[in-house]
C-alpha cells in the first residue's frame, strides 16, 4: 500500500494503545446509532475550532452488532441480522457545501453463530483524516450511508484530533467525482460508458503546493456471469492533460488473510478492492510535473467492457500538499505485536519478536533509528536499526527477541508494552510527539516439548495443505508439506526449550474445512490440523478455529506462537525406535480391504511392515520408506492380526494390533 491507514491505531481511550499526552487531543464524538435498514443517519458535529494545528486527526469508526426487534437467532421473520456484507460510507458535510466521503467500510458476514462475532462483538477501523482538517472545523453534519437490507449493525464514529505540526500542510481539497455506475450494461438510462462519469475536470495548482494528488474510492459491486464488478478485476488509468500517467487494479487479492476469520458467508473470495470486514484502502496517484500557477485538467478512463448487473462505487478528491514540515522526523504509527488490537488478530499473541510500523515524516532520508522497548515492569531492551527509508515511506520493523515475552509465556493477565524511537540518524528528530506508542496486550502459551501435530488434508491439491514449525530464528525445525489426498497424518514433535511458531498454510485460501465446500463440482472434502500433548487434550489454536461450525476455517493459514518452558528428557529422542514418542497407528480399525498404516516420531523411516496372524505367520510384508503407507488386507481372513515396523538397520520394532472383518 502506498498510503497507510493505520488500520490498527488506537488511541488510549480505546483501551488497547497510546501516544498522545495529556491534554493535546480533542476528542469529538460524532455518530452513534443502529444502523437498522438502507438509508443515511445524520449527527450534527461540534469540530475545533480554527486557528489549531493538528500533527494528525483520527477517526475512529466502530461497528457492532445488536438483536434485531423480534429477531431470535436461527428463528424469526428477519432473514439476516447483522451478518451481510454491505458497504458503509461516510460523508462529511460542512457549512460551505463541501461534501466529501472521509471513510469506506465493507460489514463483514458477522452471524451470531460465528466464533468471531457474537452479539457482544465490536470492532474499532481507524483512518487518518488528517488531510481533510482544513475543512473540519465549527459545526458541520457527518453522514453515513448504510446500504444493508438488514439491520443488526451498531455505529459509532468519533474524531481525534492531536496538536502538533502536520507532517506537510494541506493547501486545498476538491471533490471531482462521487457516485455509483453500472459498467458495460448496454441497458444503463443515463449512459452506456462508466467513463462518461469521470471527464476531465480542469483547475490551477494553487501558490506554495509541493505535490499534487488525485485520492480515489473504488470498490465493484454486483456480478454478471463474468463475476463483474464484485468477484473481476478491472483497470483504470488516470489521464493528466489527455495523458495517462497512472494506473491501477480495482482488486483486493488477500481476502483469505483477513484479519477478521473465520466469517460465516464467502469471507476469502478475492474481490474488487475490498473485503468483509476489512478497511477499504483509497488509491493515492500523484499528479507528475505540476507547479504552482500551472492550469490542468485530469480525467479518469475504465477499461472497455461489456457485461450487465455489475457497478462500481466511487469518490475522487483531489488534494494538494506543500513542503514537508520536518527535516528529520520519525513516526512511530503502530504496534503490530505484541498487541491484543483485533486488526492485528493473525499476529498475536506473540512470544517472538517485537513489531511496530514507522514511517519517516520528515524530508531528509532516514538511515538507522534507535529503539528502546520492554514490557512493563521487565528490563528494557534497545535496538539500532539500519536501513533506507525516504520521505513518506514507511515499513514494519522487527525488533530482536525480547526476553520478558518469554517469561510471561503462559501466564494469565494483561501485560503492558512500550515503545520509544530514541534517535534517528544518531541524533533526535525534529518531533518527540510521535515517538512513543504503547500497547496491552496477552501472553502466548507454554506446550511441552513433546506433542504431536495431526493434519488431515483435503482433495485440493497434492502440495496444497501443509504446516511449518519456526524457531525464534527462523529456522525451520519441523514440518509436513506435499502429502497426499483425504490423508491423515500425525507427526510427534520434539522441541528444546525456547519460542516457536506454527504456521498452518492453504495454498487455495480456502482452509481445510469451509461450509461451502459441499457447493463446488466435485465437492471439495474437508480436512482438519489439530494439535496436543501425547497423550493429553489437545491445544486450543489460533481463535480457536478449530472448534465448532466454523471448524478451519482459516482462509490462506494462521500462525500460533508458542513456548517451550523445558527441554525434553533423554528418554524422548526420536532415535530410539522403542521409545514411547515413536508411534505406529492403523486405520479404519477393523478393517475391510486396505488398512492406512501411520508412523509418527520418526524423521527418517527406513525398514519393513509386518502382518502376522495369531499364530505367528508371517502374512503380509512390505518395504517401508515413508510415514503414510497403504497394505492391501482384501484377501485375509477375519480376526485379530499384529502390525510390526521393523528397522532395517538397527532391528528395532513397534507394533499395534488390528481387526480385519468382512
Amino acid at each position: 500500500m502506498k498510503k497507510y491507514l493505520l488500520l490498527v491505531f488506537t488511541l488510549c481511550i480505546l483501551g488497547t494503545s497510546s501516544r498522545a499526552a495529556v491534554g493535546d487531543t480533542t476528542w469529538v464524538q460524532a455518530n452513534i446509532t443502529n444502523l437498522e435498514w438502507y438509508g443515511t443517519f445524520d449527527t450534527t458535529v461540534n469540530f475545533p475550532a480554527p486557528g489549531t494545528t493538528f500533527r494528525k486527526v483520527y477517526m475512529i469508526f466502530t461497528l457492532g452488532k445488536h438483536m434485531c426487534p423480534g429477531y431470535t437467532y436461527g428463528t424469526g421473520s428477519v432473514p439476516w441480522c447483522g451478518d451481510w456484507d454491505y458497504t458503509v460510507l461516510n460523508y462529511l458535510m460542512t457549512p460551505a457545501g463541501d461534501t466529501l466521503e472521509l471513510a469506506r467500510l465493507i460489514t463483514p458476514y458477522a452471524n451470531a453463530g460465528a466464533p468471531r462475532t457474537p452479539y457482544t462483538w465490536q470492532q474499532d477501523y481507524v483512518y487518518d483524516v488528517t488531510d481533510y482538517a482544513t475543512v473540519m472545523h465549527d459545526s458541520a453534519t457527518m453522514r453515513i450511508l448504510y446500504s444493508g437490507y438488514s439491520g443488526g449493525f451498531t455505529a459509532s464514529v468519533k474524531f481525534a484530533f492531536i496538536e502538533g505540526t502536520p507532517d506537510r500542510n494541506v493547501l486545498k481539497v476538491r471533490r471531482l467525482w462521487t457516485g455509483s455506475y453500472g459498467y458495460g450494461d448496454t441497458t444503463h438510462l443515463d449512459s452506456f460508458d462508466i467513463n462518461t462519469h469521470f471527464t476531465a475536470r480542469t483547475d490551477t495548482v494553487p501558490a506554495g503546493t509541493a505535490t499534487t494528488d488525485v485520492k480515489f474510492l473504488v470498490t465493484g459491486h454486483g456480478s454478471d456471469a463474468n463475476g463483474c464488478c464484485e468477484f473481476a478485476a478491472h483497470n483504470y488509468r488516470v489521464m493528466l492533460n489527455g495523458t495517462a500517467v497512472d494506473t491501477r487494479t480495482i482488486w483486493r487479492d488477500n481476502c483469505g488473510s483477513n484479519e477478521l476469520y473465520p466469517q460465516s458467508g464467502t469471507w476469502l473470495y478475492q474481490r474488487g478492492n475490498w473485503c468483509p470486514g476489512a478497511l477499504v484502502y483509497p488509491n493515492y496517484h500523484l499528479l507528475p510535473g505540476l507547479t504552482p500557477g500551472t492550469g490542468f485538467d485530469v480525467a479518469l478512463q475504465f477499461d472497455s467492457y461489456v457485461g450487465s448487473g455489475g457497478s462500481y462505487t466511487t469518490e475522487g478528491h483531489l488534494i494538494y500538499y506543500g513542503v514537508m514540515n520536518k527535516t528529520l522526523d520519525a513516526s512511530l504509527d503502530d504496534i503490530i505485536a505484541p498487541t491484543s488490537d483485533q486488526n492485528h488478530f493473525r499476529e498475536n499473541p506473540t512470544s517472538d519478536n517485537p513489531v511496530v510500523h514507522v514511517k519517516n515524516t520528515g524530508e531528509n532520508t532516514i538511515t538507522s533509528i534507535l529503539f528502546r522497548y520492554g514490557v512493563a515492569g521487565y528490563a528494557v531492551q534497545t535496538y539500532s536499526w539500519t536501513g533506507t527509508m525516504a520521505a513518506l515511506q514507511e515499513s514494519d520493523i522487527s525488533l530482536p527477541l525480547l526476553s520478558a515475552l518469554d517469561s510471561l509465556a503462559g501466564v494469565s493477565g494483561t501485560y503492558s508494552f512500550t515503545c520509544t524511537i530514541l534517535e534517528v540518524n544518531g541524533g533526535p528528530d525534529n518531533d518527540g510527539t510521535n515517538n512513543t506508542m504503547t500497547s496491552s496486550f496477552v501472553s502466548a502459551p507454554v506446550w511441552p516439548a513433546r506433542f504431536r501435530v495431526t493434519m488431515r488434508t483435503n482433495n485440493e491439491g497434492t502440495t496444497e495443505n501443509s504446516w511449518i514449525i519456526y524457531d525464534m530464528h527462523n529456522n525451520i525445525v519441523s514440518q509436513r508439506a506435499g502429502g497426499a489426498l483425504n490423508t491423515t497424518y500425525r507427526d510427534t514433535v520434539i522441541l528444546p526449550k525456547g519460542c516457536y511458531r506454527i504456521q498452518v498454510y492453504d495454498s487455495s485460501c480456502d482452509g481445510l474445512n469451509w461450509w461451502n465446500f459441499g457447493n463446488y463440482t466435485p465437492v471439495i472434502t474437508s480436512g482438519y490440523v489439530t494439535v496436543g500433548p501425547i497423550p493429553g487434550t489437545l491445544f486450543t489454536l489460533h481463535g480457536d478455529v478449530a472448534s465448532g461450525t466454523y471448524n478451519n476455517d482459516f482462509g490462506c493459514g494462521f500462525t500460533q506462537y508458542f513456548y517451550v518452558a523445558t527441554d525434553a528428557p533423554p528418554s524422548l529422542a526420536i532415535s530410539d525406535l522403542n521409545a514411547d514418542d515413536v508411534m505406529l497407528d492403523a486405520f479404519p480399525n477393523p478393517a475391510k480391504n486396505v488398512v492406512n498404516v501411520e508412523i509418527s516420531g520418526l524423521q527418517n523411516v527406513h525398514g519393513h511392515l509386518e502382518l502376522t496372524d495369531m499364530t505367528g505367520r508371517v502374512v503380509v510384508s512390505e518395504l517401508c520408506t515413508d510415514t503414510h503407507q497403504q497394505l492391501n488386507v482384501s484377501s485375509l481372513a477375519n480376526g485379530m492380526y499384529l502390525l510390526v515396523y521393523v528397522n532395517d538397520a538397527t532391528g528395532s520394532r513397534v507394533q499395534t494390533k488390528i481387526v480385519i472383518t468382512k
